[in-house]
C-alpha cells in the first residue's frame, strides 16, 4: 500500500473521532441562553409591577440582582470568547 493512501486512510478514519458534536453542546447553548432570557424577563416583569401596582420592594432588589448577576455573566463569558478568538488569530500556521 502507498504513503499516501495509507495516510488518507487514516486522516478518513480519525476524521470522525476529532469532529465536535454540535447536537450536544448546541442544546447546552441554547439552554443558557433560554435561562438568560427567562431571568431577564422576570427582572422587567417584577420592575413593571413594582411601578404600576407597588408590588414588594425587596422582590425588585432581589430581581435586579439576578438580572445584573445574568448580564455580568455573560459580559465575562463573552470577552473569554474573543480572547480565545484573538488567541488563535495570534497562533503561527
Amino acid at each position: 500500500m502507498e504513503l499516501s493512501a495509507l495516510v488518507a486512510q487514516n486522516y478518513a478514519a480519525s476524521k470522525s473521532a476529532m469532529a465536535p458534536d454540535p447536537g450536544s453542546s448546541g442544546a447546552a447553548f441554547a439552554s443558557v441562553a433560554q435561562d438568560f432570557m427567562a431571568t431577564l424577563r422576570a427582572g422587567e416583569t417584577i420592575a413593571m409591577q413594582s411601578m404600576t401596582s407597588g408590588a414588594d420592594p425587596h422582590a425588585l432588589v432581589q430581581a435586579l440582582a439576578q438580572t445584573e448577576l445574568a448580564v455580568q455573566t455573560a459580559v465575562t463569558v463573552r470577552d473569554r470568547v474573543v480572547e480565545a478568538y484573538q488567541e488563535i488569530l495570534r497562533m503561527p500556521v
